[in-house]
């Protein structure tokens, strides 16, 4: 099985941006978690500051699933919505925080309608329960 996990902006600064918001875990912890539980798992990553680079992994992507934090995008991207929507294989959206509690502005996400699952306000635990719901939970 084979999983793309995709960061928006400002997810290159893990573990160092807002620990209070968002932990002291780095990405590449995250990542080790995850392939430390299914090691048989092709754990692709990938992440940018940039919108029309997230679009073109969605766009391009040949796999399972894609496990999603759009950051600030998910609440003003129309375009990504739009690839996400087209998209042929599930996509979880995850928040490490509870973006519904949080100022009004990110409050609504555009990508929750055309997402297969949301994970929200889970810490970066959501990114493994994202991955978990793609491989057992997604046909049921």
């Amino acid at each position: 099985m084979k999983i793309l996990i995709l960061n928006g902006p400002n997810l290159n600064r893990l573990g160092q941006r807002k620990p209070e918001l968002y932990g002291t875990k780095s990405m590449a912890q995250i990542l080790l978690d995850i392939q430390q539980n299914w090691p048989d798992l092709h754990l692709v990553y990938y992440q940018s500051n940039h919108e029309g680079d997230l679009i073109d992994r969605i766009q391009d992507f040949d796999g399972d699933g894609i496990v999603l934090n759009a950051g600030g995008y998910s609440h003003t991207s129309v375009a990504l919505r739009d690839a996400v929507e087209e998209c042929d294989v599930p996509v979880v959206e995850v928040h490490i925080s509870d973006i519904t509690k949080r100022e009004p502005f990110r409050q609504t996400s555009l990508l929750t309608g055309v997402c297969a699952q949301s994970i929200i306000g889970k810490g970066t635990a959501g990114y493994g329960l994202a991955v978990h719901w793609i491989i057992y939970e997604k046909n049921s």
